[in-house]
């Protein structure tokens, strides 16, 4: 079961992307009961917590990205989106979108974002 990311590109520090992220329908029938989070991953480093939006509401963010980053859901739409603003080149990896209740956990297949100088 793969959810499915997307919205990754190149932009320039300073600039913004959303990304966003869709549960496949016919397995995340109760998408509510879900925490969903975003982490990403650079090459030789562990994949690492951007941000994360239980399935109360509640968010929480590395302290990185605080104040920069907005992660949002859509219960109706099963879709999970993160507003990426004042990006900078330590931003460079590669993003993956992460649905979690108890000892469950799906992944997205990973989306990439550059962020230029």
């Amino acid at each position: 079961v793969q959810l499915q990311a997307s919205g990754g590109g190149l932009v320039q520090a300073g600039g913004s992307l959303r990304l966003s992220c869709a549960a496949p329908r016919a397995i995340f029938s109760v998408f509510s009961i879900y925490d969903m989070g975003w982490y990403r991953q650079t090459p030789g480093n562990e994949r690492e917590l951007v941000a994360v939006v239980t399935s109360s509401g509640n968010t929480n963010y590395a302290d990185y990205v605080k104040g920069r980053f907005t992660i949002s859901r859509n219960n109706s739409r099963k879709t999970v989106s993160l507003q990426m603003n004042s990006l900078r080149p330590a931003d460079t990896a590669v993003y993956y979108c992460q649905a979690k209740r108890g000892l469950e956990a799906y992944w997205g297949q990973g989306t990439e974002v550059t962020v230029s100088s």
